[in-house]
């Protein structure tokens, strides 16, 4: 496949990913979705499992159990209720998908206050909390970044759209390069904002020499002193290790956060790891050390 074919295509794919996440509880339609992508009807599939490493049924699969894991945190549907959302014909088909996927049933999932995964690496030695408080947090001087991103308003268990959004324009723009990070920027506090309102960017980094095609916007991020938490499971405990950063790590520590966003940097590819063996960088921006 030539070079600008592959862009085209997976620009084409990637629209096929973001409507499937805006219509998960809609039925799949192939013909519906290869005219999003313009593809023929008789060779859509495959050209769609060739680009994205999977299936429709697999990208459907994977997105209603990512909903669904947040929707056990939240604690508010029944089981049964979640696992018909979900496309499961029965409670016993979903704990067994579930299960598979993020190593915990459904019902011992929505009951874990905590995790019972690992969120991380021990502490690195950088500051002097007790081993009672340790966290696997540690202090790093990160260089200034420059994104490409897309804005996304919703909740933040959400911001998948965006993110394929934003592989649609970059892949045939020519932004992915060994070396590019993908980065979400988290803009509000969910727990001051409502879930509707939230506003976050989803992005990835760029030189400072490269133009920005149509429909991308810019963010800078400053360099500087960032606490920085590398969280190892799924996306839907990030909001645990977030409250454990603000809630213990930080006022132990003795530093000030800089009056900046957090980020996070994701190390791997959701579509091709399992939710448990994810890892993602959690940044928080800290204030300058006092001289003197």
């Amino acid at each position: 496949m030539r070079l600008a074919t592959e862009h085209d295509y997976r620009r084409r794919t990637a629209r096929v990913a973001e409507h499937l996440a805006a219509h998960l509880d809609a039925p799949l339609d192939l013909d519906r979705l290869a005219a999003i992508a313009c593809f023929s009807p008789a060779h859509f599939h495959r050209i769609y499992t060739a680009v994205t490493g999977e299936t429709v049924a697999d990208t459907v699969r994977r997105l209603r159990l990512h909903r669904a894991s947040g929707e056990l945190r939240e604690n508010r549907l029944p089981l049964e209720r979640i696992a018909t959302r979900a496309g499961y014909g029965s409670l016993a088909a979903f704990s067994r998908a579930f299960k598979t996927a993020y190593g915990l049933p459904p019902a011992r999932w929505r009951d874990a206050r905590r995790p019972e995964v690992p969120l991380g690496l021990p502490l690195c030695g950088v500051n002097t909390m007790s081993s009672s408080t340790a966290l696997p947090v540690e202090i790093r001087d990160l260089p200034s970044l420059r994104l490409a991103v897309v804005p996304h308003v919703g909740p933040y268990m959400e911001i998948g759209r965006a993110f394929e959004t934003l592989a649609g324009i970059a892949g045939p723009a020519g932004l992915f390069r060994a070396d590019t990070a993908t980065i979400g920027v988290y803009l509000d506090d969910p727990a001051a904002v409502p879930a509707s309102r939230l506003r976050a960017e989803a992005g990835l980094t760029v030189a400072d020499a490269v133009p920005l095609p149509a429909g991308l916007g810019e963010r800078r991020l400053p360099g500087g002193r960032h606490a920085v938490w590398t969280h190892r499971g799924p996306y839907v405990d990030l909001e645990e290790a977030y409250r454990r950063l603000y809630g213990e790590w930080l006022p132990a520590s003795g530093e000030e956060a800089a009056d900046r966003p957090c980020f996070e940097i994701y190390l791997n590819d959701p579509r091709t790891t399992a939710p448990l063996d994810l890892v993602t960088e959690i940044c928080l921006p800290l204030a300058p050390r006092a001289v003197g």
